[in-house]
């Protein structure tokens, strides 16, 4: 198998900001929510279409923000109903709002609904025009300007993300060739522990250019859209965290360069800079107690030399939560509602709070600055135009106010933030897209600020780091990989370094219980590793090049042909190559002897109680899994045990039907929405053994026809199918997995709940 080397030597300048006329962050082309345009509409009425300052109206609606690039408009949403429930990006002719193309896809593996889709906003590449999107489901897409999909990768399935119900997932961002996503995630070896991670893709190919880690425990999802500034003089991806903390990465290498630790929950507000100035908000509790919420404002030119935090300039700490919009910076002036709708405009040098605007009940859009206006929105619907010459109060009298309704005349919810380009203003409410304009405006528009210089790069300059391309790579057994190996500067740009860059493959670190991992099983051959004909291992790559060191991770996933009894996997342990695993379940010898894969019952928490065991790469596709499984009852519950199959879950539910009195077998594709949701009544007793099984099978037209039955294990198979269903919007590929739920809330390490074993594992191609 071989992979596209990473071009670092087009990363050495990585430009300015994106063309004054394209929006290709939701913040803007300065990232900081401030517009340029001129001639911009202070009202509106649709009824009066063109004369109401409404150019064009489409009926696809949105939670976030529109990107324009190159005379085409993109947005993300949920779509569909029932069993063609999904989520897709959309494209339309910015000047006319004609649809040009749809690119649609599943949910799975996800407690989000349906009402918080399309959340994240998309990014571009304007070199190149494509267009990237992170799904609600944990896909990354990369689409041409067409539509036609360059590249996936399943951020679930191949790394553990963890999405929650709130629908809290991250922006993706676009910057020196690589489109970088923030997450939460747990996959295996060094990253088996969960954390906030980042992880940097190349733009062309997909490739995975670099992680970056947080330091912190992670307090749940988060939504934080990174931003990138260059401050004194490196060009740097800053967010803020699931740990509770604003951070700073090289975008070029995902070296963490500081982090300043400011609240005791996620960091949801996204971070505007000016200058060294950097600000950020949250609305939870504060490591140091008392009021809740705050806002802050470092200077990232002064790090402390002990704890690299940058310096506090100024907090502001009033017992006001600013957890679920994000700020605005203009003109010396820090735009930022609190989440019960009262919008603080501080004065962005001292923090001293120069006015107050009440103006809604509850607000996740950001403001908008532009042409001397603030355009708000609140969730109930309302558009508000605040005249903001020079940053005055707003005068209620002269505010403009517009209520929207769906078709039905109900609450028309507004979550998204409006953006302005090219003359017009465009958003989403949740059912439609607008755009307004005033009629033969003149088209103007200001100059937008650029990033401060870099330190000028020296191609003959030293050699500080050694980054291997691909840095996490899976392979199938007996395959092979191509790496390129560049030594590069301290801001991650490619440099001369005399000698020959020498791979190996080292021991990994042992883990907390003292237990010596192996190597990865193969040969390094110049910059080619070939791994051994052996399913289900890991391991790392490692180069040398002088004193430089630079380290790759590899993962050999099973493949459709694949048995695991667990015999020869270390108590303790987990296979090797299985995703999502560590910590989340173990291998366990039973009093008879017998060794299983059992799940972790101790620790109540979400991630830990519920999981999925990922087994092969997302791509398996047209095969039958099937596992032997066991529970037992504690205090009077038992868990949910399953195997997954193609991004479809068949569950033994361990809690009986309200009214049949009966434990059921459930067959779900989006467990918080009924797209998929079949069940049938099968009393399944603890201290049994059951063998289960499923298949998934492509069939023309985009169906996948789905099966499942389950019976006790040493009884003869049963010839039906408890489940045969035909899917018309099929999921034709996905991980294999192993599912297990304990559901107890009160369960402790001294206090565990309800065990699962799963034996003889087997993934076959159909057909075999």
């Amino acid at each position: 198998m071989k992979h596209l080397g990473f071009a670092l030597l087009a990363l050495a300048a990585a430009g300015s900001p994106a063309a004054a006329r394209d929006w290709i962050h939701w913040r803007g082309p300065e990232q900081n929510g401030v517009s340029r345009e001129t001639n911009l509409p202070g009202s509106f009425d649709p009824k009066l279409g063109a004369k109401g300052n409404v150019v064009w109206r489409q009926p696809f609606g949105g939670r976030s923000a529109p990107l324009v690039m190159a005379g085409k408009l993109y947005i993300i949403q949920g779509v569909g109903e029932g069993l063609h429930e999904g989520e897709q990006v959309v494209c339309f002719d910015e000047k006319t709002g004609a649809k040009q193309w749809a690119f649609r896809v599943n949910v799975f593996h996800t407690d989000i609904v349906s009402s918080r889709l399309g959340w994240t906003t998309l990014t571009a590449d304007p070199a190149t025009k494509t267009v990237y999107a992170h799904t609600t489901a944990g896909l990354v897409l990369a689409l041409d300007p067409d539509g036609k999909l360059l590249w996936q990768r399943s951020l679930t399935e191949e790394f553990g993300r963890i999405s929650g119900y709130g629908g809290r997932i991250v922006t993706p961002v676009f910057d020196s060739g690589l489109c970088v996503v923030g997450m939460v995630n747990s996959a295996w070896g060094d990253m088996a522990k969960g954390s906030n991670r980042f992880v940097a893709l190349d733009g062309k190919s997909g490739e995975v250019a670099w992680w970056g880690d947080t330091p912190g425990a992670i307090k749940g999802t988060y939504y934080s859209s990174p931003v990138v500034a260059v401050i004194g003089g490196q060009r740097l991806l800053i967010s803020g965290g699931a740990d509770g903390a604003l951070h700073a990465f090289k975008i070029r290498t995902g070296e963490r360069v500081w982090s300043y630790r400011f609240g005791a929950g996620v960091i949801n507000g996204s971070p505007v800079v000016d200058g060294n100035l950097v600000y950020c908000n949250h609305g939870e509790e504060n490591p140091e107690g008392g009021a809740i919420g705050r806002v802050i404002c470092v200077d990232a030119s002064q790090l402390d030399a002990k704890t690299k935090a940058p310096k506090l300039v100024w907090e502001f700490k009033r017992s006001n939560r600013f957890g679920l919009a994000s700020g605005a910076l203009a003109g010396g002036k820090l735009y930022l509602p609190d989440d019960s709708g009262e919008l603080f405009c501080f004065n962005a040098k001292t923090g001293k709070v120069d006015w107050k605007y009440r103006y809604a009940s509850e607000v996740r859009g950001a403001p908008l600055v532009a042409d001397d206006k603030l355009y708000l929105f609140d969730v109930k619907g309302r558009l508000l135009i605040v005249p903001n010459k020079n940053g005055e109060e707003p005068n209620p009298d002269d505010v403009f106010e517009y209520k929207f309704r769906d078709p039905k005349g109900l609450l028309n919810e507004t979550n998204g933030t409006a953006i302005a380009v090219n003359n017009r203003i465009y958003f989403t409410t949740r059912t439609d897209l607008f755009c307004l304009g005033v009629p033969d405006a003149k088209d103007a528009c200001g100059k937008y600020k650029e990033f401060a210089a870099e330190t000028p790069a020296d191609p003959a300059g030293k050699a500080v780091g050694l980054r291997l391309f691909p840095a996490d790579v899976t392979l199938n057994a007996g395959g092979k990989v191509v790496f390129s190996a560049t030594p590069v500067d301290a801001n991650g740009r490619a440099v001369k370094a005399a000698g020959t860059v020498e791979l190996s493959l080292p021991l990994p670190a042992k883990t907390p219980t003292g237990a010596q991992p192996p190597a990865l099983k193969g040969k390094a051959d110049g910059l080619t590793v070939t791994v051994e004909p052996v399913s289900s291992q890991q391991g790392y790559v490692e180069a040398k090049l002088g004193d430089l060191v630079g380290k790759a991770r590899v993962r050999v996933a099973a493949t459709t042909m694949y048995k695991q009894d667990f015999d020869k996997v270390p108590e303790g342990a987990v296979p090797g190559g299985w995703v999502n695993t560590q910590a989340k379940f173990a291998v366990k010898k039973l009093p008879d002897g017998t060794i299983v894969l059992s799940k972790v019952n101790t620790d109540s928490r979400p991630p830990f109680a519920r999981a999925n065991a990922y087994i092969t790469g997302p791509n398996a596709a047209n095969y039958t899994i099937t596992s032997d499984v066991y529970a037992t009852e504690v205090r009077g519950r038992m868990p949910d045990i399953g195997v997954v199959n193609s991004r479809y879950t068949l569950i033994l539910d361990g809690k009986p039907d309200d009214e049949k009195k009966s434990r059921q077998l459930r067959l779900v594709s989006w467990e918080a929405r009924p797209r998929v949701n079949l069940a049938t009544n099968f009393d399944w007793q603890p201290g049994t053994w059951y063998t289960m099984k499923m298949s998934a099978e492509p069939q023309p037209g985009g169906k996948v026809t789905v099966r499942g039955k389950v019976w006790k294990r040493g009884e003869t198979e049963p010839t039906a199918w408890q489940f045969e269903f035909a899917d018309p919007a099929g999921n034709a590929t996905g991980a294999a997995a192993l599912y297990g739920y304990v559901s107890d809330p009160q369960i402790t390490a001294e206090r565990p709940g309800a065990d699962i074993f799963y034996d003889n594992v087997t993934v076959t191609p159909n057909g075999k």
